[in-house]
């Protein structure tokens, strides 16, 4: 049996061993329940158990199961402290880390795509990759006209890893619901699976890079590296130095954490404004803070794999339901939702409820400065999935339409990442300067082109 195969058997074993771990650990907790123990600490001491196995799988695997294992880092700012402050090292570790592939198997790949005389494109090339992701891993070199570069290389059989993972982990979401309150599993390892075409093709994501990299040539505050060269399963882009996102989060200043939350709010409102594309993976291993030399801090961008293409930008009704639920149009908001598709026409809701449920939710934009916690957090993902309250209740009846999926999951995973920065960041601004319809003339000029149009 070939290496693949048997590391398919493998990774097919450990995967598949998680629902049965997990029926085990609910048999336990039940009698330990029986045994006297409240619901709550069993069920807290539980969700440790359960975190503790899924972790340590998530992090053995590349492949779907490492790519979930990154679209669920985010939100550890939801978990309980007690769960997350244990874990969170396994969780940083799943943002840019994995099993390194054999140098032999990464000279064949850069042989069968580049030539059998590749390495003479490079002045040095370091076999040992600096940095292992979910497709693919990053080696450090210089480039034959003496640019320093990172050279990113598609794991072999790729695609049908992260095919196969998703698959399975689809099969037991369920069981992973309780992990992370208020968010349902399911509907995000459909979207992960829906991307892994888009992803595996580098020439979009090297596309995508180079109009990120055109638009924000010599930004005061954001840093896109361009594209050297491409071809299928490999893409070569000037390589940048700078501190990863993951490190600022664990040891970084005050003042570092700040910069980077509020440059993190700058390229996610203004990106889709400036390119018509969405950076939809903001997990903290695709960002790093770097000095601009005048003692201060930018903020470079790596991984376009996965983009949202908007041209227009974020959709006006975006902008529009925010700023009328801050100025308390209860009934406007909710003409808007039902518009949008958010309200289905066979369902009626209270509007001066929906108010309520998003009011708490859009606090960030409420104040001129808002500090992100993990606390506010966990009361947010506490608030709407307790089965009890009036949120959870009303959430239920709300749609995602399948237009606003994505957008809807990278800005949680960006409130998760200032969370976990602990950024103190003056959203308003960003909202007021790149989102349209959240200024209220940005709606009069709209309506009054609309008419002119009509």
């Amino acid at each position: 049996m070939s290496d693949l195969p048997r590391k398919a058997v493998t990774r097919t074993a450990k995967l598949a061993a998680l629902p049965i771990g997990f029926a085990g650990r609910a048999t336990w907790g039940l009698g330990k329940r029986i045994g006297g123990k409240s619901a709550e600490i069993v069920g807290r001491e539980l969700q440790q158990r359960t975190a503790d196995q899924l972790f340590k799988v998530l992090g053995e695997l590349k492949g779907g199961a490492m790519k979930f294992g990154q679209a669920m880092s985010v939100f550890e700012s939801a978990l309980p402290e007690e769960v997350a402050g244990p874990y969170r090292a396994a969780l940083t570790k799943l943002q840019e880390a994995a099993p390194p592939m054999p140098t032999r198997t990464v000279h064949a790949v850069l042989e069968e795509r580049l030539g059998e005389r590749w390495q003479e494109l490079f002045l040095e090339f370091e076999d040992k990759p600096s940095a292992a992701a979910s497709i693919g891993q990053v080696h450090h070199a210089v480039w034959h006209d003496g640019r320093e570069v990172a050279v990113k290389v598609q794991y072999p059989g790729a695609g049908e890893a992260l095919l196969s993972d998703l698959s399975q982990l689809s099969r037991f979401a369920r069981l992973l619901g309780p992990l992370i309150p208020g968010m349902d599993i399911k509907p995000l390892i459909t979207e992960l699976r829906d991307r892994v075409t888009e992803e595996l093709d580098y020439a979009l994501e090297a596309q995508a890079q180079r109009a990120h990299a055109e638009e924000f040539r010599d930004d005061p505050d954001v840093v896109v590296p361009d594209v050297v060269h491409q071809c299928e399963q490999v893409l070569v882009t000037e390589w940048i130095e700078g501190t990863p996102l993951a490190e600022i989060i664990n040891d970084g200043s005050q003042e570092q954490r700040d910069r980077a939350g509020q440059l993190l709010a700058l390229f996610l409102f203004s990106g889709p404004a400036r390119t018509g594309l969405l950076h939809a993976d903001p997990h903290p291993g695709n960002f790093r803070l770097l000095p601009d030399g005048k003692g201060g801090w930018r903020l470079g961008v790596l991984d376009f794999g996965t983009v949202d293409r908007l041209p227009g930008g974020l959709p006006t009704p975006i902008g529009r339901s925010l700023r009328l639920t801050l100025d308390g149009e209860a009934l406007a908001v909710y003409e808007l939702l039902r518009k949008e598709g958010f309200v289905r026409e066979s369902i009626e809701l209270e509007p001066d409820a929906v108010l309520d449920y998003l009011l708490p939710i859009i606090e960030p934009a409420q104040v001129d400065a808002f500090t992100f916690t993990r606390s506010w957090m966990r009361s947010q993902a506490a608030r709407i999935a307790d089965i009890r309250s009036p949120a959870h209740q009303l959430g239920k009846q709300l749609n995602l339409p399948p237009s606003y999926l994505l957008i809807h999951r990278v800005t949680l995973s960006t409130i998760g990442v200032l969370c976990q920065l602990g950024a103190t960041v003056r959203l308003r601004d960003e909202l007021e300067a790149w989102v349209l319809g959240f200024v209220a003339e940005a709606d009069e000029g709209a309506d009054q082109e609309s008419a002119a149009e009509a």
